[in-house]
């Protein structure tokens, strides 16, 4: 199973939970990778085992339904973790510290005894987070009383902001680098935050045996693990992820759920999106989908197009209508719209599976829509006609004038750096000028314009000439 940024690959992650039975309908279809109309899958990602630094790849998350300001606060206080922060923050009072802003051996020995804690683990969490958030002071002449001298005087922003600084505390510990790690298991925590954000996909829970499974697919994977390491792993495993479990429990985000699974809190609900979010992942609220679900086919078409509306809204949108249905709507949207409306319906129908053959085979009828359905047609392993050479240059030249369609500025978009230099491209470019596209024109100037390459600028800026001189 591979990584994207700090998350599981979902669209592997979908399969294992299919295969092992795991999910209702919420984490089925839901899980909508990438951009909509883009179709990139997410690139095998790294870790903190030395293996290569993965991609920032966005995923797609289904919406969650948060709970009110309030609760969520009112609920902070009732963390362990949190009220033990506290009563260390009281204990320690004004005191000298070691080298490094810890407690001296002999405190912290006391603090364990006096407090109850687990152990130096937990006590070295423990103090990360109130001095991080202010509970406690550093100075050179040792711990004091911090700027937060209590909790309850907060208001319910307040809180969470605290609530947020803590979950990052927790987070940051089990980063590469930080000493003692978090769960005591070097795999466990370089997979604890993908751990976390694929509980978050699946709002019924996992069972630890899904979770144990996707970490070893996903180690193996992404740092290159032989059958050894992997077998020694997967032996140990299921106690380091109970372990992990355990102290993401006594920190407040995950709880038991039915039928032995694992479930996010609504703390941690709140607190994975807060950082899913940081990562640039689109991560919704059901409140900012559902304004999407009942606008017509246009309307949401446009507002992926402009990027209003996150693939996370098209999947709602798409969730509430028959596959045969939406994919009607989308195609005559497509078939009278400019190539930008064209490349994101083409995207979108790219979720929709055979259900949809019977609306998706009559745009074969259509000039402007006949290569897209085919395409689909062919990907699902269905009859369709056979698209040529030329419909593929047709096809290149729609999907870079869906470009001009973006929000972005054309000088500066990243797709026309993707485009590969070499014999290839400077060919396709030579070739597009003979394409009956309405497009053709103003894309090759464009590329003159603007791509990367010399070559590649100079074979556009002929093609552009040619097909000038061809038009009556």
């Amino acid at each position: 199973m591979t990584k994207s940024g700090n998350v599981f690959d979902l669209g592997d992650l979908r399969k294992l939970i299919d295969e092992l039975g795991e999910a209702g309908p919420q984490a089925r279809g839901s899980l909508l990778e990438g951009s909509a109309g883009t179709g990139d899958a997410p690139a095998a990602g790294g870790h903190a085992c030395d293996c290569p630094d993965c991609g920032s790849d966005m995923l797609s998350f289904p919406p969650v339904e948060l709970a009110g300001d309030a609760e969520l606060a009112g609920a902070v206080l009732s963390v362990p973790l949190v009220a033990d922060a506290l009563r260390l923050a009281a204990w320690t009072g004004t005191r000298p510290v070691a080298p490094g802003g810890l407690l001296l051996d002999g405190d912290a020995q006391a603090a364990l005894r006096e407090l109850g804690l687990a152990g130096p683990a937990r006590l070295h969490l423990l103090w990360v987070v109130a001095v991080n958030t202010g509970l406690l002071g550093i100075t050179g002449t040792g711990a004091g009383p911090g700027t937060l001298t209590g909790l309850s005087g907060l208001t319910g922003t307040a809180l969470l902001e605290f609530w947020d600084g803590v979950v990052m505390d927790v987070l940051d510990r089990a980063d590469e680098g930080q000493e003692g790690g978090l769960t005591g298991s070097v795999v466990m925590d370089d997979h604890l935050a993908e751990v976390l954000a694929t509980i978050y996909s699946v709002a019924d829970g996992l069972a630890p045996a899904t979770l144990a499974k996707g970490v070893l697919q996903s180690h193996e994977v992404a740092c290159e693990a032989g059958p050894a390491e992997m077998r020694h792993l997967a032996a140990v495993l299921p106690d380091e992820l109970a372990g992990a479990l355990d102290l993401l429990t006594y920190c407040g985000l995950v709880e038991a759920a039915p039928h032995g699974r694992v479930r996010l809190t609504p703390l941690g609900v709140w607190a994975v999106r807060q950082d899913l979010l940081r990562e640039g992942h689109d991560a919704p609220t059901t409140d900012e989908v559902d304004v999407f679900a009942d606008l017509g086919a246009s309307e949401l078409v446009e507002a992926a197009t402009s990027g209003a509306a996150a693939p996370s809204a098209v999947a709602v949108w798409l969730e509430r209508r028959s596959p045969d249905a939406a994919a009607r709507e989308l195609i005559a949207v497509a078939v009278a719209g400019p190539a930008g409306a064209r490349g994101t319906v083409a995207g979108i129908l790219e979720e929709l599976g055979p259900e949809a053959e019977t609306a998706v085979r009559e745009a074969l009828d259509e000039p402007m829509m006949w290569r897209y359905a085919a395409s689909w047609l062919h990907i699902r392993d269905l009859p369709a006609p056979c698209l040529s050479g030329e419909d593929n240059i047709w096809i290149t030249v729609d999907t870079l004038a869906a470009l001009t369609c973006l929000p972005q500025s054309i000088g500066t978009i990243a797709e026309l750096g993707a485009l590969e230099p070499g014999d290839d491209l400077v060919r396709v470019v030579e070739e597009m000028a003979a394409v009956e596209h309405p497009d053709t024109l103003s894309v090759l100037e464009m590329l003159g314009t603007h791509h990367p390459e010399p070559a590649v600028a100079k074979a556009a800026r002929k093609a552009a000439m040619k097909a000038r001189s061809s038009q009556p």
